[in-house]
């Protein structure tokens, strides 16, 4: 199967559709603190699902990985783990900003690093920016920036004019622009090491293709061995933080079903532990717990996550020779999407028109700017 650019666009539009909703399952997680509802998503989406995927879609998947060099394993995993500290901070930008606007402002810093680090890693930027087709993917590209600037000014019309009680109703208790600006910033940034290390991990990806034409099958699963490499990094990372807060708050009897936080806001049981509690205390508080449906919504929540990257390295495949194109338009999908999430949610209720406008038009830069890179792909693909 050769490229093909326009349906890489739609792949990569699923894919971001899968990650503007992953957060969605959480908001029907009740009484666990952060930390343990984020380390059940975290093994769900960043060790069984991209390891159980590929070993359906992928044959000789362990020969693969160990053909691999040690370098390219290493340097695939490092970034990982720098992404994954760009994930961790992700959250604090969505808790400051709400959905929409949180989403639009870290990933589109993470567009913009992620789609132009590895051409300039390689020495390729000048190379694409003297051929038409490279020329209108950098346009894409800063259509899609300036996509996020709208958003943002939006963002800041948003504060001013809502109130408590209204941003409270959304379920932005505490929002704060400046302060999710500059944890959005900062989230973006280390989140586009994740393309990075996809980057790293091309070697791996061009012996899964191999192994999959020889095998009869299709080279759209080229990329799945690479996540589990990348995502196993994130998931280091992510894995000592959580560890480090169940230490310190000592949450880890939740996992057993021990009353603690409810993520939405609700006041936090402090104070008394299992061991403090007689036996009939203990049924009455651990009784109403819904455990069960919490395990299941925060491994539905890292579930739906991981299927961003499955499309997305679907995606890639069809993106032909511009192929580091592709996070910008997995980015875009996914902010247009999480702001589609905003206006359902009711997030930006109570503002005005100028300020829905300005979110409107935000969204129609960068639903223009994904179609201006695939098209850019497809001339590419011409030439």
């Amino acid at each position: 199967m050769g490229p093909n650019p326009f349906l890489g666009v739609i792949f990569h539009w699923i894919g971001g559709f899968c990650s503007a909703t992953n957060f969605i399952p959480f908001r029907g997680i009740k009484r666990w603190s952060w930390e343990i509802y984020w380390l059940i998503q975290g093994v769900a989406a960043w060790l069984i699902a991209p390891t159980a995927v590929a070993l359906v879609f992928v044959p000789e998947l362990s020969t693969i990985l160990h053909t691999a060099s040690t370098t390219t394993l290493l340097y695939t995993c490092m970034w990982g783990a720098l992404w994954g500290i760009g994930g961790l901070t992700f959250g604090l930008a969505i808790r400051y900003l709400g959905i929409g606007l949180g989403y639009s402002i870290a990933l589109g810093f993470c567009a913009a690093v992620g789609t132009l680090v590895p051409p300039i890693r390689h020495g390729q930027l000048l190379t694409i920016a003297s051929h038409t087709s490279g020329q209108v993917i950098l346009i894409g590209v800063a259509v899609c920036v300036i996509g996020i600037a709208v958003n943002g000014a939006a963002g800041y019309n948003k504060e001013r004019e809502m109130s408590q009680e209204e941003k409270d109703l959304a379920g932005e208790h505490d929002y704060s622009f400046v302060k999710g600006i500059l944890v959005a910033i900062f989230a973006g940034i280390m989140s586009a090491c994740f393309a990075v290390g996809l980057d790293y991990g091309k070697p791996i990806a061009a012996v899964a293709k191999t192994h999959l034409l020889a095998s009869g099958s299709t080279d759209l699963w080229q990329n799945l061995p690479v996540l589990i490499v990348v995502l196993s990094g994130g998931f280091a990372t992510n894995l000592v933080w959580s560890v480090i807060l169940i230490l310190k708050n000592g949450s880890g009897r939740q996992f057993l079903g021990a009353p603690g936080s409810n993520p939405m806001g609700a006041t936090r049981t402090t104070g008394a532990t299992l061991m403090d509690l007689d036996p009939t205390t203990l049924t009455a508080r651990i009784a109403p717990l819904p455990l069960v449906k919490n395990y299941i919504l925060a491994a539905m929540a890292g579930i739906i996550w991981y299927f961003q990257f499955f499309f997305y390295s679907m995606g890639q495949t069809k993106m032909g020779k511009y192929d580091f194109s592709s996070w910008t338009l997995h980015m875009a999908s996914i902010i247009i999407f999480a702001a589609l999430w905003g206006v359902t949610l009711r997030e930006w209720r109570g503002t005005s028109l100028k300020t829905r406008v300005l979110v409107s038009m935000g969204i129609l830069l960068l639903v223009s700017s994904t179609i201006i890179v695939g098209y850019g792909n497809y001339l590419g693909g011409q030439q």
